[in-house]
């Protein structure tokens, strides 16, 4: 049966997307089959009327980790331990692949209907994905990366990173993942903000160029594509360089930096959102020391630096949240967009573009989502009011809708001091 969204106000996703009032958009077996002024095809099918409401693609997550939710913790935890305990046998794993799940629900539910998980636990990512694709499960389109690559004391090594010690075991350890039928390979190519021990140096480079190189040419012959955590100029040049085809979270780039980021044809994945809460909130708050605070700030604003000057340099820049740091939950990706333009000085319009047919068109997938256009897939997120005008818009779906399956008014639980905290923000 054909569905018939009347009465909206269209935003394409497209770069000069205008709001279209008046329309009606038409989907039939989950795929977008007519657009039309209102009154030009009325015939026939179910009719939802939106009473001039907005419809627009539904966000794309670029930078999701999903067996994590976000909530605030008062102490550190042991990643390492918690993901061997999850994986240590088929009931918890069972667990573990059910917590995962629903966390990719609220992420459909907030409105995203596409995320690229970039480090997982074993191959659950993959298995949620096919559960997805086949009805068992309720989530977004999902590209996954499954485990990560990375050294041994480098970053997320042991949870959701295997540790390589060579460049053989590099390789090695790509196959392996590759067995698990990943849609993308993810490697830890520096450490992180909260791995940091020294005052002034985060990021600091800790996979050798070596097995940069090694990991790629794998990946590459299999016909996939990776993705590298890189939070330093030195670690985001050895990525480069060695054939990595996107940067997460950036640095301060220099001319070297960006000239590679045009030769390779890379792009970079903006991810403000962690870094805010480390460098923002009172360290009561965070449970952070003054270096850790410290270091986030020299993050957050090389993320900040990185992604205005590959702007300005025409170098394709993404968005993706880095859900599962403390504070970045799997609800908030319109968070990422406010950040977006909030800090890095883009225009709204320019924002939500890049959440939707830019980070399909990153992805890969802009054949197949990313805009309002006759033959993708019928993915929505349907607002009372204009994100264009304020994109706290995004916050409250009035509706969403995933491969033409309709979610509407959808519920989330969230937690009240996350709200309360980057609302100050």
């Amino acid at each position: 049966m054909k569905t018939k969204y009347t009465h909206c106000t269209l935003l394409n996703g497209c770069i000069d997307m205008e709001p279209q009032p008046g329309m009606t958009v038409t989907v039939e077996n989950g795929r977008i089959t007519g657009i039309d002024p209102c009154g030009q095809d009325e015939k026939g099918g179910r009719f939802i009327d939106l009473n001039g409401r907005y419809l627009m693609p539904g966000l794309i997550n670029l930078h999701v980790h999903l067996p994590g939710g976000g909530e605030p913790k008062k102490k550190e935890q042991d990643n390492t331990k918690m993901a061997k305990l999850v994986m240590s046998n088929p009931l918890t794993r069972q667990i573990g692949r059910k917590i995962c799940e629903n966390y990719a629900k609220t992420e459909l539910l907030s409105g995203v209907t596409t995320i690229r998980t970039v480090g997982g636990l074993g191959d659950l990512d993959a298995k949620i994905r096919d559960r997805i694709l086949s009805g068992k499960a309720d989530g977004p389109r999902m590209l996954v990366s499954n485990m990560a690559v990375s050294v041994p004391g480098g970053h997320m090594a042991g949870s959701v990173a295997y540790a390589a010690e060579s460049e053989k075991e590099c390789r090695a350890l790509v196959r392996r993942i590759i067995e698990g039928k990943p849609d993308w390979i993810k490697l830890m190519v520096t450490g992180g903000v909260l791995d940091a021990r020294v005052k002034g140096e985060p990021g600091v480079l800790k996979m050798p160029p070596s097995y940069i190189k090694a990991c790629c040419d794998e990946a590459h012959k299999a016909g996939l594509k990776v993705a590298a955590h890189a939070e330093s100029p030195e670690g985001v040049r050895a990525a480069l360089q060695n054939g990595v085809d996107t940067i997460e979270h950036g640095a301060q780039p220099d001319e070297e930096i960006l000239t590679l980021f045009k030769e390779k044809h890379a792009c970079i994945i903006c991810t403000i959102s962690p870094a805010v809460p480390l460098a923002k909130f009172d360290r009561s708050i965070m449970h952070s020391t003054e270096m850790m605070q410290y270091n986030g700030n020299i993050v957050l604003n090389g993320i900040i630096a990185g992604a205005k000057a590959a702007l300005e340099n025409q170098i394709p820049v993404g968005l993706g949240t880095d859900t599962a740091c403390p504070f970045v939950t799997h609800y908030d990706m319109w968070r990422e967009l406010q950040y977006f333009h909030k800090y890095v000085g883009v225009t709204r319009k320019f924002a939500l573009y890049t959440a939707t047919k830019k980070n399909a068109e990153i992805a890969g997938i802009s054949h197949e989502t990313g805009s309002i256009q006759v033959g993708k897939s019928a993915d929505f997120l349907i607002t009372e009011k204009n994100p264009l005008d304020g994109l706290a818009a995004l916050r409250t779906p009035y509706m969403v809708v995933m491969r033409g399956k309709i979610y509407e008014k959808p519920v989330i639980k969230k937690h009240p001091v996350c709200e309360r905290e980057l609302d100050k923000c």
